[in-house]
């Protein structure tokens, strides 16, 4: 016992510089570019490891430990310094951890000469998670949330400009154009969703920094990836970039991000609705036709199985998920920039608390791991599912 808490001390107190690690060696980056945006903001960069995602999961190593699972301990201190995984700006207050995180960054790059690529999710649109309640946030368009809004997005762009040295990965609004595409008659989303457009172009017109790329929401296969969404998906994302050119004529975007804290795979999944790199080559023609030379990253961090039928309703704490493919860049098809981890594993979904002001009924389906706390808090016994059922399985650290 003493050793391995000596050990967990030991990897707490080197992860910056295991940060500096690749998971998969990287491809070269494109010679002759000339904005960020026509190369994918991936190659040749090291993927930055989460401060915040790090602590949770040392800490989860810890009681790990000290309950005598040392198998899975030494997993999760491997999860904790080696495995990438977004940061998420989900409210104002978060802003302030920016500096911390690109300072990290920067001083890895300065100490290995290795470049990292920090991964941010930006997730505070007015009236978010709308046709749900298990992740509402903090802003509303009744209470001036487009105004606070975009003072959000101008802050968070004044903090990414003092980090000019530091690449930086945005994943804008996850659900959002889900939401835009198939729940407008949901009274809450059909409300806010000129506001919810309005507000996404604004972002990515004040986010055109040389050392940012954006990709826009895409939600998954099993929401969009159908026949009859399709169309209306590429329609919805055109006219918000359309919106954005309006307020800066030099915006633009790498790409759209999908499956984001979904569970599909990614070219292994026959089940239909389920794959993501199907979803992909279905949508990207589309969004071609109307001027979008899109890329896609797709998250693979709770994706490890797909060996059981889904339900769309399957989405908060599914029992059955376990960690999937690592961040890389050596991805199934050209369009497909990286695999990333943008849900950090063990952070919940949702409670299955029916009394909670947040509760969704989605958490306590047949199929989500109950008890569960609060959206966004640590769950400890899913992270540990996640390490149990990994696919591939997740090496010991040491």
């Amino acid at each position: 016992m003493k050793n391995l808490q000596s050990l967990i001390t030991l990897a707490a107190a080197l992860s910056g510089l295991a940060s500096a690690t690749p998971l998969v060696e990287t491809r070269s980056p494109s010679k002759n570019v000339t904005s960020i945006a026509t190369v994918n903001p991936f190659s040749g960069f090291n993927f930055f490891v989460s401060p915040v995602y790090r602590q949770e999961a040392l800490e989860a190593s810890a009681k790990l430990a000290l309950h005598g699972n040392f198998t899975l301990s030494k997993k999760a201190l491997t999860v904790a310094t080696k495995i990438s995984t977004f940061l998420w700006l989900s409210d104002t207050a978060t802003i302030s951890q920016i500096p911390s995180w690109l300072k990290e960054a920067q001083k890895i790059q300065q100490l290995t000469r290795k470049k990292q690529v920090v991964q941010i999710q930006i997730y505070n649109l007015p009236d978010r998670d709308c046709s749900a309640k298990a992740s509402a946030g903090e802003l509303s368009y009744a209470d001036g949330g487009e105004a606070k809004y975009q003072a959000f997005i101008l802050s968070v762009a004044a903090q990414l400009k003092k980090f000019p040295d530091v690449r930086v990965v945005l994943a804008l609004e996850t659900d959002a154009v889900g939401n835009l595409v198939t729940n407008l008659a949901v009274p809450k989303c059909g409300d806010a969703a000129e506001g919810q457009k309005r507000s996404i172009a604004f972002a990515i017109a004040n986010l055109q920094l040389p050392n940012v790329s954006i990709y826009l929401d895409g939600a998954h296969a099993g929401w969009l990836g159908w026949p009859g969404n399709l169309g209306p998906t590429a329609d919805v994302l055109a006219e918000i970039l359309a919106l954005a050119k309006a307020i800066n004529p030099n915006a633009v975007v790498r790409g759209v991000a999908t499956n984001i804290s979904n569970y599909n795979g990614l070219g292994n999944n026959e089940q239909q609705g389920r794959d993501e790199l199907v979803y992909i080559k279905n949508l990207q023609p589309l969004l071609a036709a109307k001027g979008f030379d899109a890329h896609f990253i797709v998250d693979q961090g709770r994706s490890g199985s797909q060996n059981y039928t889904r339900e769309g309703t399957d989405w908060c704490n599914n029992k059955f998920a376990g960690f999937g493919p690592l961040p890389t860049t050596n991805t199934p098809d050209p369009l497909v920039d990286a695999i990333v981890w943008a849900k950090p594993g063990g952070e919940c979904d949702g409670t299955s608390d029916t009394t909670a002001a947040r509760f969704d009924e989605a958490c306590i389906s047949p199929n989500s791991l109950i008890p569960a706390p609060e959206a966004g808090t640590w769950f400890q016994a899913y992270f540990e599912q996640l390490l149990v059922k990994a696919n591939p399985p997740i090496a010991a650290l040491f």
